[in-house]
């Protein structure tokens, strides 16, 4: 009823229902985001107090990661067969599940299970797979504005706020550091039950650039798994989807794998304190969020196949440079910015390119399969680069060879150089 009238208030004054739905998806993408980073500030505390090396703590780091990216697929899935509300209802309660968790930690099975277990399957029942899901149902116009604007939205959370997340752990200690995500996901979740809806059927609406309703997406019989793998045996009959995984992997590898678990404790290790990186990482946050929303707009004109290789080829550019930076403050405030305005830029024209080919209901649940591949090379190169450290006592070669394989990533869109986008529709949503 609620979200019923509200819809009512804002089309009396030509303001479409979708942009409450982006606000408040935006919102809880940032907060489940913030929750599943800040484990990634607390490495060298949590190290210290128990004695664990960084390669020890870099395993529940990349299970989270792994399992993240494992459970994408059948978050489409999930949100085609049970509805949004249930779904995320259901990923705030193992998000916060997980946190508790970590608070109490004692011991080693309580970090697997608390950052690892509970935290990844939380955060992979919505992955980007929930921005995606919102910005193909409920828009047809500025689809990929929106996508930019939820893809930053989850780099934001994720990196933002990890200096206030450090100078709590620092003043107050590690553990109350968790305490903030538990309260705002509590909060946001109990707004989306109550506003969001699975479609703007229900509501009476059009999507956003239409005029006709359109039919209600059609929930399957056929079980979870059985829909995400019987899209995922049509998808891998084309090339269009090997590519997507295969530079998907790399963003993985080169992003939330590398920068976001290992990026304080590389600073640490050439002297510069918690806060500071922290603070550097919050500058990658604020610089994607120009970014992504910029490639959102771009995707919305442009060929998406090359605005993916300009982006891969610069954040390939970018890893391969920092280890010349010397490691000064000014040089990485300079990679900071560089590196930031690509963090996440690659999802938007990702999404599209998914949606383009294979259709309004099926394109999130190929960008799931996608995404799994994403999040498979982030947990490899966080428990890659933590392994890296213990016996090189070095980043910098998985720094180096994330840069590498980012060029190799850009190379493999000339693969697609026969795919046919749907320029009609691009041309329609830019309008």
């Amino acid at each position: 009823m609620a979200a019923k009238w509200l819809a009512q208030v804002l089309a009396a004054r030509g303001i479409h229902y979708g942009w409450i739905i982006v606000a408040i998806t935006f919102t809880f993408v940032v907060c489940s985001s913030a929750a599943m980073s800040v484990a990634g500030v607390l490495v060298p505390m949590i190290s210290r107090e128990f004695g664990w090396s960084i390669g020890e703590i870099s395993g529940p780091l990349a299970l989270r990661l792994a399992l993240f990216g494992l459970m994408a697929p059948f978050a489409g899935a999930l949100m085609l067969r049970y509805g949004l509300r249930a779904v995320v209802l259901g990923s705030a309660s193992l998000l916060i599940a997980g946190l508790l968790v970590s608070i109490g930690m004692a011991a080693k099975w309580q970090l697997w299970l608390g950052i690892g277990v509970l935290l990844g399957l939380a955060a992979g029942m919505t992955a980007l797979v929930l921005s995606a899901t919102i910005a193909t149902r409920w828009f047809t116009a500025r689809r990929g504005l929106v996508l930019g604007l939820m893809g930053a939205g989850s780099a934001t959370g994720q990196l933002v706020f990890l200096p206030a997340g450090a100078w709590i752990a620092e003043t107050f200690g590690w553990r109350a550091a968790f305490v903030p995500s538990v309260v705002t996901i509590a909060l946001v979740a109990a707004l989306f039950v109550l506003f969001v809806r699975n479609d703007p059927y229900e509501l009476g609406l059009a999507p956003f650039g239409e005029d006709q309703l359109q039919e209600p997406v059609q929930r399957p019989e056929t079980n979870v798994l059985s829909l995400s793998f019987s899209v995922l045996r049509e998808a891998t009959g084309t090339l269009v989807f090997w590519v997507l995984a295969f530079s998907f992997f790399i963003c993985g590898v080169s992003s939330v794998g590398l920068i976001q678990p290992h990026f304080v404790a590389l600073c640490s290790d050439y002297g510069i304190a918690t806060v500071t990186s922290a603070s550097l990482l919050a500058v990658v946050g604020i610089c994607d969020l120009i970014g992504t929303v910029g490639s959102g707009w771009l995707s919305d004109r442009y060929d998406n196949r090359w605005l993916l290789a300009s982006y891969y080829t610069f954040r390939g550019v970018a890893l391969l440079w920092l280890p010349y930076s010397d490691f000064t403050l000014v040089g990485l405030s300079f990679f900071a910015v560089l590196f930031g305005l690509d963090f996440i830029a690659t999802v938007p024209p990702t999404v599209k390119i998914a949606a383009q080919s294979f259709g309004r209901e099926k394109g999130p649940i190929v960008f799931g399969w996608a995404f799994a591949a994403h999040q498979l090379g982030a947990g490899m190169m966080a428990f890659g680069a933590g392994v890296s450290r213990d016996v090189l006592t070095s980043f910098v070669p998985a720094f180096l060879a994330a840069g590498l394989l980012c060029l190799a990533a850009a190379l493999s869109f000339t693969l697609l150089w026969g795919w046919k986008a749907a320029t009609s529709s691009i041309v329609s949503e830019a309008a």
